[in-house]
């Protein structure tokens, strides 16, 4: 009797199965996109004072002709800015191999041959193509030559505009605080259209503000129109040469040996020597060069912590005399009234940081900001040794850099402590580093073409439950069939 019954299952099963094939044949199905493949691309950002990469990706379909980007990992070149091989240009090549040995590894292979590599060069590099073109053409032609030896899709090693880098600077910041798009928790990408942050960037060699604007520009060259996710912004950038954390603190040196003969910035009980032909090499401290000194010759100069001294020399970096339009912030610079939420990073973020966790100052107000910086600048070097007993070289510029953040953000930008009290201090946001590199990245992809999404067929999800329904319900048909003839052969009348 047992293998009568294990005889019945198979035609019962198979008459299930193939009456559910039939049905299959019958159910309508449709094109369903497989998910994206990944696009990477790889940024240099190439300053005055050092060389980061960024490694990039982002889904291979884009959202608005813009690509949804996220930072997959960076690196730190060796050494400083590639403007510091200016008498040894190949070393500028050779500096960036390690980093790029690293990209290697982070992209995967498949994807290397349509990884594009860009390096942006800043202020540094400004600098330098000001006092020679030539050695500032050798050097982009060292790193071109390094970069081209890769295997990915390298599309050239230029110099940023200050435009450029404000611009991408205020980009980047308002794409990490999701101002532009964000991915909303429905499971799709929607556009808020909240009130973008400004941002303020204070790098080696220049500062950059960057807002968006109500109304009109006097000035064409300060005016940008941006169009990112489907959206357009109108917006207001400056950058300001020679105003960078260490331009700043060459042309206050320079200030100091003419006028002073000692620093009133640096504290008391500081004093270092220093080679003349360092001080005066800049093309920012050109206008304080004698017209006659020894190049070669060395001097010695100290601190006295002398607060007031130091606010008159920080404010000799400023011209407030005249202005050719309605309203400027200095230097005739044109600049509309700032308005919203703004975000401070690099140097900025450095320094106020500094008067914060180390000095343990309250830095909420400008007001707070002003007697922070006159504590600071009051401390001699044995009471700030003491505060500070790590090594830190910066140690006796941190009064300089305070002074100048605060005149820069009173008097030349024009904070009162209603607007200052909407800025805030940021080294990161969303775990990203704040800085102009994805701002760019986020640019260069409206050039690169999106792929077109692969296609399977696929079945309706009511088709499936209906089937799943189905296969139930054959299956219950098939196991209660081979329940009653189990009964029907333990009957008495069975044969």
């Amino acid at each position: 009797m047992a293998e009568k019954l294990v005889s019945l299952l198979p035609p019962l099963l198979l008459a299930a199965v193939g009456l559910a094939g039939l049905l299959l044949l019958c159910v309508q199905t449709q094109d369903v996109r497989e998910p994206p493949a990944l696009k990477y691309g790889i940024v240099l950002d190439a300053g005055s004072s050092h060389t980061s990469m960024f490694v990039y990706k982002w889904p291979a379909d884009k959202e608005n002709d813009t690509g949804i980007v996220g930072q997959h990992s960076s690196c730190n070149v060796e050494g400083g800015g590639i403007s510091s091989y200016a008498n040894d240009p190949s070393r500028a090549g050779q500096s960036l191999v390690e980093c790029l040995e690293q990209a290697l590894q982070d992209v995967p292979k498949d994807r290397h041959a349509s990884t594009p590599l860009y390096l942006g060069a800043t202020a540094g590099m400004r600098l330098l193509n000001l006092t020679s073109p030539e050695a500032t053409a050798r050097v982009l032609e060292a790193v071109t030559q390094t970069l081209t030896r890769y295997p990915f899709d390298f599309r050239g090693a230029r110099i940023l505009s200050g435009q450029d880098e404000g611009v991408f600077g205020w980009v980047t910041a308002n794409y990490l605080q999701e101002n532009f798009i964000k991915y909303a928790w429905v499971g799709r990408w929607i556009r808020p259209r909240k009130e973008t942050l400004g941002a303020m960037d204070l790098g080696g060699a220049s500062t950059q503000i960057t807002f968006e604007m109500i109304s009109s520009s006097e000035d064409p060259d300060s005016e940008v129109h941006l169009r990112l996710y489907g959206q357009h912004y109108h917006v207001y950038t400056h950058s300001f040469l020679c105003y960078g954390r260490d331009q700043v603190l060459q042309r206050l040196l320079a200030s100091a040996l003419q006028i002073h003969h000692f620093h009133p910035c640096w504290p008391k009980g500081y004093s270092t020597q220093l080679l003349l032909q360092e001080v005066y090499q800049s093309p920012c401290t050109r206008d304080q060069r004698p017209q006659t000194f020894n190049s070669s010759a060395t001097v010695s100069l100290s601190g006295t912590s002398n607060a007031a001294l130091c606010r008159n020399l920080v404010s000799g970096l400023f011209n407030f005399s005249s202005c050719p339009f309605s309203q400027c912030s200095f230097n005739g610079v044109f600049q509309p009234p700032v308005t919203g939420n703004f975000i401070a990073f690099s140097a900025f973020y450095y320094i106020v940081d500094f008067l914060k966790t180390v000095m343990g100052l309250p830095v909420g107000t400008l007001q707070q900001l002003e007697a922070a910086t006159e504590i600071i600048c009051n401390q001699t070097w044995a009471e700030l040794q003491a505060r500070v007993p790590r090594q830190d070289t910066r140690l006796a510029d941190y009064c300089a850099g305070a002074m100048f953040i605060h005149q820069l953000l009173s008097r030349g930008y024009g904070f009162d402590e209603r607007s200052f009290k909407r800025v805030v201090f940021q080294k990161k946001a969303a775990d990203t580093a704040i800085g102009w590199a994805l701002g760019y990245m986020l640019n260069l992809t409206n050039l690169i073409p999106a792929d077109l999404p692969g296609r399977r067929k696929g079945t309706h999800f009511s088709s499936w439950v209906a089937l799943l329904l189905l296969f139930a319900v054959l299956i219950l048909a098939a196991l209660i069939l081979l329940l009653r003839q189990v009964r029907s052969a333990k009957s008495p009348g069975a044969l």
